[in-house]
């Protein structure tokens, strides 16, 4: 009825009053109790996870304390009939000026990289493209998804930066951190304490962040790159060395080369045995060796890419034909002729024997990850197991010695880096790289400088005699 209404709201009235008068006094003496649980709430809303006694958590209780206290005193004053007040404390005060920009419709910043990953001017890899995306994401994901395309600045670049110093690694397939954003995450970590990424991997995030940059600089959506000057020093350890000759004839003769106790398990693959490794695992080094070319541009060949050419054998390196072939750049697709020592080792001999049993590709076995990167588990592997041979203990040595090495086999032979750069895919795209086909004089100069790679002192005669088999390995 009318009069237990009346008593009613007299008393919430009352309740309020006093609420405001004891939180007044909390926030004075630093006492949080009476907003203990909706701290503890907005974090559980909002994951985070801070430590109860650390200074941010009664940061972030005052700060509620007070935007409290600012509701209380208005709603006495309306339980008085007035309507006029307004806050008081800055922390609850209504933001003045005009609203907060946001992206044009269309021209969202992961909306512009789709246009930027559909023209790929480039031309560069798709997983390479796709790998740009999740780091062009990684700046939204701070920024906001509404921030407009002119906004991406110095600033935020640096900002953004100075948080991947920070990301802890495997984050995203990591429970501990499900849900949360990336400066989330960098907080939730500092109490967690997992290993940051490396600056090598920042600076791939700001790789494919720069060149997204540059197309939005050539499209003028933007007046300059912000990333331009941005990226980490590389330190030289961390740089890949080629294999010294005592290191090749180590290696060559382990068990992955000449016979280990299983195929299917790479701590296996380490011990001898009579199982005979003879797919991708085995070729992708030694071609390596011989042409200087990527691990994944060898793991992706077809067996027409591997053919006659007036009379020569060649490695021909493109996405033309079918499956899912991709190169790093346009100028990736080319023709490396094959070595002789390659002929020698039987890779020949190994190509026929897979198309005889029926194959479209020349490694049926090497697989893409979940990131469509050729191989790119071999490659782990392959560093692992160099460690197993006791071979490696930092950084310096990788399946992309032998790339390393062939470039430095070239330059031993006479050549210069600007006469070579075509066989290793560091020129601009053509239309022979592309299609395959090229004047017989101009492939004869490239079996020359092929055949100039060599490694005096290197002894793999041993490995003549172990005859290739079609279905990849075999016990012997």
């Amino acid at each position: 009825d009318r009069p237990t209404a009346q008593r009613l709201r007299r008393f919430e009235a009352h309740s309020r009053r006093v609420k405001l008068d004891v939180m007044r006094k909390h926030l004075v003496i630093g006492e949080t109790a009476l907003i203990d649980d909706e701290v503890d709430d907005y974090l559980e809303r909002n994951k985070l996870i801070i430590d109860p006694a650390s200074p941010d958590r009664a940061d972030i209780a005052r700060r509620m304390m007070r935007g409290e206290i600012e509701a209380l005193q208005r709603t006495i004053e309306r339980d008085q009939g007035d309507y006029s007040g307004t806050p008081k404390d800055p922390i609850v005060r209504p933001a003045t000026g005009t609203s907060r920009e946001t992206a044009k419709p269309g021209e969202g910043i992961m909306e512009l990289f789709e246009q930027y990953a559909a023209e790929n001017p480039k031309g560069i890899a798709v997983d390479t493209i796709a790998q740009a995306r999740r780091d062009v994401g990684s700046f939204v994901d701070y920024v906001g998804s509404t921030c407009p395309v002119h906004r991406i600045d110095k600033k935020a670049v640096r900002e953004w930066k100075a948080l991947l110093l920070k990301y802890p690694v495997k984050a995203t397939e990591s429970s501990a951190f499900a849900g949360m954003k990336l400066a989330q995450i960098v907080k939730h970590n500092e109490t967690i304490g997992k290993p940051a990424i490396t600056p090598r991997t920042v600076n791939r995030y700001l790789a494919g962040f720069s060149a997204f940059c540059s197309w939005l600089v050539n499209h003028g959506y933007l007046d300059h790159n912000p990333a331009d000057g941005m990226f980490l020093k590389k330190t030289k350890d961390k740089t890949t060395i080629p294999f010294t000759v005592d290191q090749m004839n180590t290696m060559f003769k382990s068990p992955l080369f000449t016979g280990c106790q299983s195929a299917d398990e790479w701590r296996n693959v380490a011990k001898p045995g009579n199982v005979m490794i003879r797919d991708h695992r085995y070729w992708v080094p030694l071609v390596m060796l011989y042409s200087g070319a990527r691990p994944a541009e060898i793991a992706q060949l077809s067996i027409a890419d591997v053919r006659q050419e007036h009379g020569c054998w060649i490695l021909h390196i493109t996405t033309e034909g079918d499956g899912d072939k991709s190169v790093k750049t346009e100028g990736s697709m080319r023709v490396v002729p094959v070595h002789d020592e390659l002929i020698r080792l039987g890779f020949i001999k190994y190509r026929d024997g897979m198309e005889a049993a029926g194959h479209a590709r020349l490694f049926p076995e090497a697989k893409r990850n979940s990131r469509g990167q050729m191989i790119a588990e071999f490659s782990r592997e392959f560093g692992r197991y160099l460690t197993r041979l006791g071979m490696k203990t930092g950084r310096g040595l990788s399946l992309y010695s032998f790339r390393h090495g062939a470039t430095d086999a070239l330059r031993r032979a006479g050549h210069l880096d600007e006469q070579f750069g075509f066989i290793l895919g560091h020129t601009a795209g053509s239309m022979t790289g592309r299609y395959g086909i090229m004047p017989q004089g101009m492939l004869k100069q490239r079996v020359d400088l092929v055949n100039s790679i060599s490694y005096p002192g290197l002894d793999l005669s041993f490995l003549v005699a172990a005859v290739s088999s079609p279905n990849g390995s075999r016990r012997v």
